[in-house]
């Protein structure tokens, strides 16, 4: 007899929260395997950094996720807050707001950064996996244009 619906579509929610939730933990221990693990191969990523979109590779890369950490003194603070996920047969989503808080390497003073954050997965024998990320911040319409790096919740 199959699950209910409804049953099964809580488990996948629960499945998707608790990668996020790993995915969060993961960059505050600046464990690049862990941060990578949740990706598909074919990944598709509109990150905060140039360019417009990262390679698959590259953002599947434990070395790249190394030396982009390696680029930090101190911890790396990173929240995931206010969490949406649905969750279909085999297709999810989900957003959030996101803070990362650190310094960079030989910075004087630590930056915080809220972004906006969209995250894409597909069930692939039977595992949720990433297939796209996009995280922007917003900028503002008048000059200087400069992107809204001040906003917060």
């Amino acid at each position: 007899m199959n699950a209910p619906a409804t049953s099964v579509q809580s488990q996948d929610e629960a499945q998707i929260r608790r990668i996020m939730a790993e995915r969060e933990t993961a960059m505050r221990a600046r464990d690049a395997e862990r941060v990578v693990s949740a990706y598909a191969p074919d990944v598709v990523d509109f990150g905060l950094a140039p360019p417009l979109q990262q390679p698959a590779g590259d953002v599947r890369d434990v070395n790249i996720r190394r030396n982009w950490f390696d680029g930090f003194d101190g911890p790396i603070e990173y929240e995931i807050r206010d969490l949406s996920v649905t969750a279909g047969e085999d297709v999810a989503y989900c957003h959030s707001l996101n803070r990362l808080s650190t310094t960079p390497r030989g910075a004087p003073r630590p930056f915080t950064l809220w972004f906006r954050a969209t995250v894409c997965f597909r069930k692939v024998d039977g595992t949720w996996r990433i297939t796209h990320e996009h995280d922007s911040t917003p900028f503002y319409m008048a000059p200087p244009f400069g992107a809204a790096i001040d906003l917060q919740p």
